[in-house]
């Protein structure tokens, strides 16, 4: 982060009627305009720098000095007094123009927009609206894809804005990359590279503001992120002041699905990132990124190698509870509630025990082929193969290809890993005739077609 008295980026609109816009439609509102020493005051309180310096001290005599002094109260702003849970609850039918409003009107200076590069380009735009200055930062890993760095240029050219670049620790990135290559992550796991890379980053970066401002939405992680408030209490990071508490979370958009936030970026005519429209949706660093298909959810093209439920990359940690569990319907080994209703229930779906399975992997000459899916019936991508996968047992039914299911969460989980390559929800299996070893489906093609060529080429 640049010095405390630095801006990270600033912005600010000549007086004019404010267009309150909300996702998916446009109103009017007329802007009311503060009395000439209310305007000033407010514009005094939204400049300020981080840390004012102190005025210099005048000389004491001792006779002032042993004069008793009567206490004062210590000034507290604004933003300190606030309850924001109740914050919370008093905003969550706002639109993300109200809150975005609220949280720069709160803390001025003191807060900024954490910018990815992807949809969050909204977030930008919102601020603009308002007519409020605003500052922006983001966080450059150093694998980025080059469309994302060309959005920044883009967005800093459309809003006349400079967006402050976090990086990480060049020697930290050194020594992870010699000691255990530049894509280590697919081996084992995402987190330590994120740390390096996004993580400690941006603590250093917040270590600056009270508050920031971020794109999350409920919808777009089901396991992590569907019960995000539009304002709290950072539970994992530490701000200017410093401390549990010393930072609060804006997230203008957690109550907006995605599709919405589209129909607004096109109805403002933003720039957005050339990726989008080559199938990406949640976008970060490139090695970590792919596109998704039509059906698949948008944080199924992050981290693909590993479990559905806990696609977070640390920024958001606290979406995660402390015992590693996602806080909506997963516990900690990564098995359901108990009030999770079981997937791919048909008549044609073999429902497999764990004897049963352990059975099928033993034997070396089956009679028959059988495709397996690996399952949790909690995960959303499980759950969103289940009418394909019915679709194509019901039409392999009588072919001599048996189709099954096995419930590999919980206290499966364990062996499911060990022995049956199980990686993430769902892993789907092919046990072929006369060969021992199961035969992984490579794709995140989980449609019919997709699934039987993959059948009849190994059968």
């Amino acid at each position: 982060m640049a010095s405390a008295t630095a801006s990270i980026s600033s912005h600010s609109i000549a007086p004019r009627d404010l267009k309150a816009v909300r996702i998916g439609a446009v109103r009017q509102q007329v802007a009311v305009v503060p009395s000439a020493p209310a305007a000033k005051s407010q514009r005094a309180r939204a400049l300020r720098p981080l840390r004012a310096a102190e005025p210099a001290r005048k000389p004491v005599s001792a006779s002032a000095a042993a004069a008793p002094v009567a206490p004062v109260e210590e000034e507290v702003s604004d933003a300190a007094a606030v309850d924001y849970e109740a914050l919370a609850q008093e905003l969550v039918g706002a639109s993300p123009l109200e809150i975005m409003d609220r949280a720069l009107d709160l803390f001025g200076s003191e807060i900024a927009i954490a910018f990815s590069g992807a949809e969050d380009v909204a977030l930008i735009e919102y601020a603009k609206l308002t007519g409020r200055p605003f500052r922006v930062f983001s966080l450059d890993t150093g694998r980025l894809n080059p469309e994302t760095y060309q959005l920044f240029d883009k967005v800093e050219k459309h809003y006349g804005i400079h967006i402050e670049y976090t990086f990480p620790e060049a020697d930290e990135v050194q020594d992870l990359v010699r000691s255990k290559g530049l894509f280590s992550f697919y081996e084992d796991g995402h987190q330590e590279c994120c740390r390096v890379r996004k993580v400690r980053p941006l603590r250093k970066a917040l270590k600056g503001l009270k508050a920031w401002i971020t794109g999350q939405r409920k919808d777009q992680s089901p396991g992590t992120r569907a019960s995000i408030p539009v304002v709290q209490v950072d539970p994992s990071f530490e701000g200017l002041d410093g401390g549990a508490g010393s930072l609060i979370k804006w997230n203008p958009v957690a109550n907006v699905e995605g599709k919405d936030v589209w129909t607004f970026l096109r109805t403002m005519d933003v720039p957005v990132n050339a990726l989008h429209a080559q199938g990406y949706v949640s976008i970060g660093c490139e090695p970590c990124t792919r596109p998704v298909l039509p059906g698949q959810h948008e944080r199924e093209g992050r981290w693909w190698w590993e479990d559905a439920a806990a696609k977070e990359c640390g920024l958001h940690k606290g979406n995660i509870e402390k015992d590693g569990a996602p806080k909506v319907g997963v516990n900690g080994n990564g098995s359901a509630e108990a009030s999770a209703p079981d997937i791919f229930q048909s008549q044609a779906i073999v429902n497999l025990t764990r004897p049963g399975i352990e059975n099928l992997l033993r034997l070396e000459n089956r009679t028959e082929p059988w495709l397996t899916v690996l399952y949790a019936p909690w995960c959303p991508f499980c759950q969103a193969m289940e009418a394909p996968y019915v679709e194509l047992a019901e039409k392999l039914s009588g072919s001599g290809i048996k189709v099954a299911k096995f419930r590999a969460d919980g206290e499966q989980k364990p062996f499911a890993q060990a022995e049956l390559q199980l990686q993430s929800f769902p892993t789907i299996l092919l046990f072929p005739s006369r060969t021992a070893r199961p035969i992984k489906y490579p794709s995140e093609k989980r449609d019919v077609d997709s699934l039987l060529a993959f059948v009849n080429s190994l059968r």
